[in-house]
């Protein structure tokens, strides 16, 4: 893989690109508390298919810049960075795929930017506006949920989770996957990139800056009926996700004008490493 450093929004992402450059492209994205490297088993898959594939670390992740404001972290600056890396590559529809805090930004640039998308992949994520609905009104995808308002500490939940070289952020990465799902390999590359300076304050900002939008949210779209997707829409979901409950698929495929949902029965929430080669599949299939 090729790796530069991309001027975008107003920051510079560091991204790898494989496969022929004159592929078409698919733009891949990583959540929490992964970096380019979660997508280490689909990389290959795609470009060996004709792909050309173009994966960030995004803000706050790795080798890209880390703004220090919290609020440099709203889901709309992290959708307009993408948008950026589209106007970089010079591609006028993408194909995007997103895992985790990933899939949300990809939610919200089909909803924000549909006009730049060509199609949709969300792996382990509901629609935005489904996950606000669940947590506000289903009491057991709020029990799950927990993690998110325990993150919003400041200072002491950097503390607790880089302690004894990450410990607590390992164990919690590990137990929410299968015995196998995490290498102790893979663990040495994340914790490279969980010391970068800044990096875990700003992986937790995306945390942060969510509840504040959140809140709004909440206040501003009451009575407004959910946004609907309309660019074509593949959801890829483990079942056994220890965090986002899968009831959430269908009111999800139910926002999108043409979506269509696979459902992993003994996948975690890392489901593009639990089934890579399902996944994969999956991918090449709908993007061709």
């Amino acid at each position: 893989m090729q790796s530069q450093i991309i001027e975008t929004n107003n920051i510079r992402l560091h991204v790898l690109t494989d496969g022929p450059e004159n592929g078409s492209s698919v733009v891949l994205l990583h959540g929490f508390p992964e970096f380019h490297y979660g997508w280490r088993k689909q990389v290959p898959a795609l470009a060996a298919a004709g792909f050309r594939v173009i994966v960030p670390d995004q803000r706050g992740y790795n080798l890209s810049d880390k703004p220090g404001k919290v609020s440099a972290y709203d889901v709309n600056i992290l959708a307009k960075d993408i948008v950026g890396l589209f106007d970089h590559f010079g591609i006028k529809k993408a194909k995007l795929a997103g895992h985790d805090w990933g899939a949300v930004v990809a939610w919200t640039v089909a909803l924000n930017h549909p006009e730049r998308l060509e199609k949709l992949v969300i792996l382990n994520v509901p629609h935005p506006d489904v996950m606000v609905d669940f947590i506000l009104n289903n009491k057991a995808q709020r029990k799950k949920s927990w993690y998110i308002f325990f993150f919003q500490i400041p200072l002491f939940v950097e503390w607790i989770l880089s302690k004894n070289n990450f410990h607590n952020l390992e164990r919690m990465l590990v137990g929410s996957g299968r015995k196998s799902t995490f290498t102790a390999d893979d663990l040495t590359e994340y914790k490279k990139a969980w010391s970068q300076p800044g990096a875990l304050t700003g992986m937790l900002n995306w945390y942060r800056a969510v509840v504040r939008r959140s809140l709004k949210y909440v206040l501003q779209r009451r009575d407004i009926p959910p946004r609907r997707v309309t660019p074509p829409t593949l959801m890829l979901w483990g079942k056994r996700d220890a965090a986002l409950s899968h009831e959430m698929v269908e009111p999800s495929i139910k926002l999108c004008e043409s979506g269509q949902a696979v459902l992993y029965e003994k996948a975690t929430h890392w489901v593009q490493h639990d089934e890579a080669d399902e996944v994969n599949k999956r991918l090449i299939d709908f993007l061709r």
